[in-house]
């Protein structure tokens, strides 16, 4: 059996203020013209096909013209759970009728965990769909009082999973967590993504997931496996933030045999627009050819600047933060300007400002700018009190 493991679409994102719907639908494109292609069994979409509970109508028109093209026109099935971004009662919403048509979604778990089964010529496959659940709610659910981790929450359903589980059948797990390869605490692959929980308890050991032939795993953005190839993460079809710039967008092909062996093709998705970082100073940067790009860009000015924003998006319209890059200081040299600063004069603390920013005493040119600027204050301040 051939099918597409696709996660975290985040559709209706905001990313600076710009959403993302039409980025989204670019991408999306693409994977409708591979399921044309590679004609899959099935396309699975492990959890995070929203941004936000509540998304926008823009992204609600886009999921459904989506799924329309894949399950109404082409007669593939998906395969697709909530995350933690969705709302589980909205995915919910009308699952019974619309599984008649090829779509499958469980946006909420239930007490009993029924696996959806799909046939190829070797018989069947059976996809377990398990959406996002907060451990209590696990915990309520399965009326079972010592559930109080994720980790917990998940050793109950695999175990209630495997009770029923036929050895001699082909399985898939599709689960939206935070698996580790020991379980133990490791970072998000990007500032995107929104914890599962405070501290160590979000955290899911991958070694549940051996009774799987294959683990299709959403809500971390960057592709890739835990503790071996069968247990992944698709990642994200698009950057959605720029922690993610030189992550490798797209998808997994997959393959399972008769026997259940698997085999991976990670097809690449090809943005309308990157999102990168530019670097230089802003003369530099006024030079370089014209991009469409989402580009964050650090200058390196150490001089004012009038409007920075305006000035880059002469020559990336779509930029989207600017900022001056950050200089390291010693601690030492920090702890010393703290003490001090409160006995300096004017024209001392605005020096000792300026090395602090830059990480470099200011020249003579400088100083004599400093001079002139607090001579001019000091000037426009006497005469307010002489008019006073």
């Amino acid at each position: 059996m051939k099918f597409f493991h696709t996660a975290d679409w985040h559709l209706g994102k905001l990313v600076q203020g710009v959403y993302m719907t039409e980025e989204q639908r670019f991408v999306l494109n693409q994977f409708i013209e591979a399921i044309d292609v590679e004609k899959p069994d099935a396309i699975i979409i492990a959890g995070d096909l929203y941004d936000r509970a509540v998304p926008p109508t823009d992204a609600v028109h886009l999921l459904d013209e989506i799924l329309a093209e894949i399950v109404l026109k082409r007669n593939t099935p998906v395969l697709s759970i909530a995350g933690n971004h969705d709302s589980p009662g909205r995915l919910n919403f009308g699952s019974k009728l619309m599984k008649e048509t090829g779509l499958h979604i469980v946006g909420q778990i239930e007490n009993e965990l029924k696996s959806v089964v799909l046939n190829d010529e070797f018989g069947e496959v059976h996809f377990h769909l398990i959406p996002y659940a907060d451990p209590s709610q696990v915990r309520y659910l399965l009326g079972n009082s010592t559930i109080t981790t994720h980790q917990d929450a998940m050793e109950e359903i695999v175990r209630l999973i495997e009770r029923d589980l036929d050895p001699a059948k082909r399985h898939v797990f599709v689960g939206h967590a935070f698996v580790t390869p020991q379980g133990q605490q490791e970072g998000n692959t990007s500032d995107s993504e929104r914890p599962l929980a405070i501290g160590g308890v979000e955290y899911v050991d991958a070694a549940l997931f051996k009774s799987f032939q294959y683990t299709a795993l959403g809500h971390l953005h960057q592709a890739h496996y835990v503790l071996n190839e069968t247990i992944q993460y698709a990642g994200s079809p698009l950057k959605y933030s720029i922690s993610e710039e030189h992550h490798k967008k797209g998808f997994y092909i997959v393959n399972l045999d008769q026997k259940g062996n698997v085999t991976l093709e990670k097809k690449l998705l090809t943005p309308n627009r990157d999102m990168r970082t530019v670097e230089g100073h802003l003369q530099d940067i006024l030079k370089q050819p014209a991009s469409e790009d989402f580009v964050f860009v650090k200058l390196l000015d150490e001089t004012p600047i009038i409007s920075p924003m305006e000035q880059v998006r002469t020559v990336y319209p779509n930029a989207m933060h600017v900022e001056r890059k950050a200089f390291q200081r010693s601690t030492r040299m920090e702890q010393k300007e703290q003490s001090s600063r409160s006995k300096m004069d004017d024209f001392t603390l605005l020096q000792a400002f300026y090395t602090e920013v830059s990480g470099e005493e200011p020249c003579e040119e400088t100083k004599n700018l400093f001079k002139e600027v607090i001579d001019g204050l000091m000037m426009d301040e006497r005469e307010g009190v002489t008019k006073g």
